[in-house]
């Protein structure tokens, strides 16, 4: 708002007055808040800094020690400059203990050669102070009405950052108070080469004020909370101090940032939502970018150098679950995603979690919370995998879960492998295998053929099997009201053992052994023959996972 000493000097009517610096030359970039003609040598009890001062010299004494005591009561008070006019009292140079002082204290000492109307450097000088300030206050009024609408709208935190970014042409960053990032703005600059080692540089970046700027680090900080609850810090990267009207930005985009977080209580965190924006990008990228890898990085995951693995925890709600349990789906979501990323923590982990988002229904075919962690090369993946389903199960959750690890990988590019393997395993976990007694981690060992037909379900020729292999009894059921199909699952999954098929069916053994010979009349093919009982429990489970998606898609 205000121009520096330099700017000063350029101007005109200075220049007509044939400046040069005496002394002080590395204060020229002081801010000049006023222009102000004073003769006294007692004058600098009337000044309240920031003031360039303009005299003739003819009052000012002679005797070193008084000129010595003038310029240390100028440089106390913090004017921006001393302009001497040679011309009344002195000619071409100035007392050496003028100068003397002037350099000492690093206050620009400038002599015109030439006779100069104060008033019309007065005159200009202030003018353009004064313009400054009232395009200020235009810019301070834009600022308010800005934020403002953004506030009302409850605008998310990516448009905010933009109008910061915007604004003041320097990138932004929204992190949570542990300093791991949760959006930004890079204000077309490297995205990479801003998040580098941000945890690091943020830790060391401490201010005791809410607002603050640090000029080290070259961060604007200030807080981000509301009612007393402080969760995170925005910061705007600038090289040099910034203007007032930028620290008022920060304020306001702080305040609408924390209107938001109030607002959106009921949906994911911001911590979530950035967790999931890396996730999403990490399944669709073969090949993450390096600023997909600085991210995560940021948010406290590194991905190179580590081991990396996908985890998913899916709730457990059966087919049988009522309506309006399945409608508080999203919300045991949530819950669910905190309780990972609470027991992530208390298990020394770093992990990104996040629930899975509706679109990724192509490839995850169950709604589920998804997790990558991020290991140390000498760590025991297993070991840490088992330890953190333990935290989970132990958490005080409202929803049981089934928890899912994919394969272990070393590179961010394979992480998307891992993450989608961990989600197929954790939907091909049997109902039966997800009670009480089975609190630890699947893999993709233990759901074997199931698993298999999981990663096939979208397969047609897997679909047009299942059709060949028990059309005929699906029409049977379907016209006559009879259960064939059941009784078969239930032979199937006993092993062709027909004495417990029928007491898991509540069946007597006479009726059930009826129903295996009509099943065997409608098909064509022995039971007995083992071939024909594994063809038949296969297209059983292929039947029933195409027809569990069917279900998942139609809630959707």
């Amino acid at each position: 708002m205000y121009p520096t000493v330099a700017e000063v000097l350029a101007l005109p009517v200075i220049r007509h007055g044939g400046p040069r610096v005496a002394a002080g030359s590395a204060g020229l970039d002081r801010r000049v808040r006023w222009a102000h003609v004073a003769e006294p040598a007692d004058i600098a009890r009337l000044l309240r800094g920031g003031e360039l001062v303009l005299t003739t010299g003819i009052a000012l004494p002679d005797d070193d020690a008084a000129l010595t005591r003038y310029v240390d009561e100028l440089a106390e008070v913090g004017v921006a400059g001393l302009i001497v006019e040679l011309v009344r009292h002195w000619h071409e140079t100035l007392p050496d203990a003028l100068v003397t002082a002037a350099e000492r204290h690093g206050l620009p000492l400038v002599t015109l050669s030439r006779e100069t109307r104060y008033v019309a450097v007065t005159e200009t000088v202030n003018g353009l102070i004064v313009d400054a300030q009232v395009a200020e206050l235009r810019a301070a009024e834009q600022v308010h009405q800005t934020f403002t609408a953004l506030t009302v709208s409850g605008a998310e935190p990516a448009a905010v950052l933009r109008e910061v970014a915007r604004i003041t042409e320097q990138p932004v960053v929204l992190e949570t108070l542990a300093h791991q990032v949760i959006a930004y703005d890079a204000a077309g600059t490297d995205p990479a080469e801003l998040l580098a080692d941000w945890v690091r540089r943020s830790r060391t970046t401490r201010l005791g004020e809410r607002t603050g700027y640090h000029a080290d680090a070259g961060w604007l900080v200030t807080i981000v909370g509301a009612r007393g609850h402080d969760w995170g810090r925005l910061v705007i990267v600038s090289a040099e101090q910034p203007p007032h009207r930028h620290v008022v930005v920060a304020e306001r985009a702080a305040s609408a940032l924390a209107v938001y977080q109030l607002l959106a209580r009921e949906g994911d965190s911001l911590e979530r939502q950035a967790h999931r924006a890396v996730l999403v990008e990490l399944l669709a990228s073969p090949t993450p970018p390096a600023e997909l890898v600085a991210r995560a990085a940021a948010l406290g995951v590194p991905l190179t150098g580590r081991q990396l693995v996908g985890a998913a925890i899916r709730p457990r709600i059966g087919a049988h679950t009522h309506t309006g349990q399945r409608a508080s789906l999203q919300p045991a979501l949530r819950e669910l995603a905190e309780v990972t990323a609470l027991a992530a923590r208390r298990a020394k982990v770093s992990a990104l979690v996040a629930v899975t988002e509706a679109a990724d229904a192509a490839s995850t075919p169950d709604a589920s919370v998804r997790a990558l962690l991020s290991l140390s090369e000498d760590a025991d993946a297993d070991a840490v995998a088992d330890r953190l389903a333990t935290e989970i199960h132990q958490a005080r959750g409202t929803v049981p879960a089934v928890i899912a690890a994919g394969t272990t990988v070393t590179g961010a590019g394979e992480a998307g492998r891992s993450l989608t393997e961990a989600a197929h395993v954790a939907a091909a976990v049997e109902p039966a295998d997800t009670g009480e007694e089975s609190r630890g981690v699947h893999r993709l060992a233990d759901v074997r053929l199931r698993g298999l037909l999981h990663l096939l379900a979208e397969d047609e020729r897997v679909a047009a099997f299942a059709t060949r292999e028990l059309g005929a009894l699906l029409e049977r059921d379907a016209a006559a009201g009879s259960r064939l199909v059941q009784a078969l699952r239930h032979f199937c999954a006993h092993g062709g053992n027909k004495t417990a098929a029928a007491a898991a069916a509540h069946t007597s053994r006479t009726a059930y052994y009826q129903q295996l010979a009509r099943i065997e009349q409608v098909l064509g093919v022995p039971l007995e023959d083992p071939e024909s009982m594994l063809s038949l429990h296969a297209a059983l489970l292929a039947y029933d996972i195409r027809r569990a998606r069917g279900d998942e898609s139609q809630k959707r």
